[in-house]
This record gives C-alpha cells, sequence and structure tokens, in this order.
C-alpha cells in the first residue's frame, strides 16, 4: 500500500533515471517541474520545441542548459512528432505532453502508423495524496480520456488500472465502482455497469481483486458511513481504486480534491507503448514531477 507520493519517487529512482521526451516544453511552471525531477535524480530530458524560448525558460530558473538535451522544431506539432518518434526509436522512454492541446496530442499518440499505440485501450489514471483526509494514495480512473465508457470499456479500464496497481505492489486491490446510490437503478446504467463488474471479480474474472459497487463516494472512503447506512464490505472506507462512471465526474473530482482538499494529483494515460504523462497546464510545478514519478514507477 502506497501512502504518500514520496514512496512513489522512492520506487521511481529504484528504476534508474529514464530518458523523457517533451514535446512544447514553452511554459515556465513546465520546466521547474522538470528540474524538480532531475533534483530527485529520475530523468534525463530532451526538449523539443523553440531553442531560444526554451533557453530563456531555462535562464530564468537559474538552470544550467548543459543540463537538457535541447531539439529544434518550428512549431507544437512537429515537437510531439518527434518526441514520439524518440519514443518509437528506443531513443526516449517516456513522453510527457508540453504546450499542445490535448485533443491534438491525443491524435498523434493514437496515430496508426507513426503513434503509440498498443491495440490496448488507452485510459487516464489519476493518483492522488489527499493530506490529513485519506490514510492511503487512491487511484481514480479513468478523468481524462474515455469520455461515457460503456460496459466493455469500463471493464478494459479497470483491467488497465488493475496491471498498474499490481506493478506497484498492491497484491489485492479494493475498488469501488462510483454512482450516486449503492443500489441498481435501470435508468442509471453506471449502476447496472457497477454491478455486472462486481459478478464479474466474484467469478474471477479480474483474479485477485476485491470490487464492490455501486457505491457513494463516502462508501469509498468512510467506514462511518458503511456503519450508518448499513454498508458492509472489504472495500468499504479503504478503497484503492475508484471507477468512476465517465470523464466529467472523474475530471471533476479530481480537481475537487486538488481545489478543496489539497490533494497532490500525478496523471498518466496507460495502455500505449509507454506510460504517457498527461498534465493540465495549471498543474503546479509538483504535480508534474508527482506525474513523472507514477509514470517511471510503472514502466
Amino acid at each position: 500500500m502506497l501512502k504518500t507520493f514520496r514512496d512513489v519517487i522512492d520506487i521511481a529512482k529504484g528504476k534508474g533515471r529514464r530518458r523523457l521526451a517533451v514535446g512544447a516544453p514553452h511554459a515556465l511552471p513546465m520546466i521547474e517541474g522538470l528540474k524538480l525531477a532531475m533534483e530527485e535524480g529520475l530523468i534525463e530530458p530532451v526538449l523539443i520545441g523553440n531553442r531560444d524560448k526554451i533557453l530563456e525558460l531555462i535562464k530564468a530558473l537559474g538552470s544550467d542548459e548543459n543540463d537538457f538535451v535541447i531539439l529544434s522544431a518550428k512549431d507544437e506539432y512537429e515537437a510531439t512528432m518527434t518526441a514520439v518518434e524518440l519514443v518509437r526509436n528506443g531513443e526516449a522512454d517516456l513522453i510527457l505532453k508540453g504546450k499542445i492541446g490535448t485533443p491534438e496530442f491525443l491524435r498523434i499518440i493514437l496515430n496508426r502508423e507513426r503513434g503509440l499505440r498498443t491495440g490496448k485501450i488507452l485510459s487516464h489514471i489519476a493518483l492522488h495524496e489527499v493530506p490529513g483526509k485519506y490514510h492511503k494514495l487512491i487511484f481514480l480512473t479513468d478523468a481524462g480520456m474515455n469520455i461515457r465508457p460503456d460496459l466493455e470499456m469500463k471493464i478494459k479500464i479497470l483491467e488497465n488500472c488493475l496491471e498498474v496497481t499490481r506493478k506497484l505492489g498492491y497484491e489485492r486491490p479494493k475498488v469501488a465502482i462510483l454512482a450516486s446510490i449503492e443500489t441498481i437503478h435501470p435508468d442509471m446504467p453506471e449502476t447496472l455497469h457497477a454491478a455486472a463488474i462486481s459478478k464479474l471479480a466474484d467469478r474471477g474474472y479480474f483474479g485477485n481483486v476485491a470490487v464492490d459497487g455501486p457505491l457513494g463516494f463516502d462508501l469509498a472512503v468512510s467506514k462511518e458511513s458503511g456503519e450508518i447506512k448499513g454498508v458492509t464490505g472489504e472495500v468499504i472506507g479503504d478503497a484503492d481504486i475508484m471507477l468512476v462512471p465517465d470523464v466529467a465526474t472523474g475530471n471533476i473530482m479530481s480537481k475537487t480534491m486538488i481545489y478543496f482538499a489539497n490533494a497532490l494529483v500525478g496523471g498518466v494515460v496507460v495502455g500505449a507503448k509507454v506510460p504517457i504523462v498527461l498534465l493540465s497546464r495549471s498543474d503546479t510545478p509538483e504535480m508534474k514531477l508527482a506525474s513523472i514519478a507514477f509514470a517511471i514507477s510503472i514502466s
């Protein structure tokens, strides 16, 4: 069980330095986050984009330009394509989204000939540390990729997340499939999906895992809520993974934890050839470090 992001950083350190390709890193918080990851001994960054702009940002932080490999590109698209090609050619281990729109970035990643597809579904996992509010890190999926996943997609999204947790040493991950109620309602497909996935888990489909749902958020994180509502089970108040109904729910939940509960969050996309560090432009340098460490720890 991982309690804080320091645990994740320590796992990442054990992997050795990784070459991280970043297309269009044209923002000071991005360079600052990379600097933090370098100071932790996690990465050797390869920055692709407007060389003058990149050097200006490095200088603004008082860093040495010789600590960075810098490749020139005429625009954000070319910079991102170059980053992807470095990964495809084995010249970089990981990729981080820079200052390019997420839809365009994902189109490049998903390109059948030149992208990083593997045939698996790509899904987003946001790992949260909520200090003083929850006793361990919590994985939330999917908060950034699949807009309205159906039952089949949710099964694959969960499989991706379970693969990640097992890489991090979880022998029996605890999964809460979230909804607004704990009972099945025919007009609420997320409750039907949750019940079906729970039954699959009961019959061993996902291996050694505890799955419960549909569950309200309160039951996933609070044993007291379970006692009050008369709901018991292995997952109640102790969830490792939250599987959300749709991307809007996941995105709003994650940002609520960030802005109202001071959560530290790291986000990656899994299912591609390598973990993809997918950041929000508003993420702090510390969140960029957390995301990089998360990606390295599962690579």
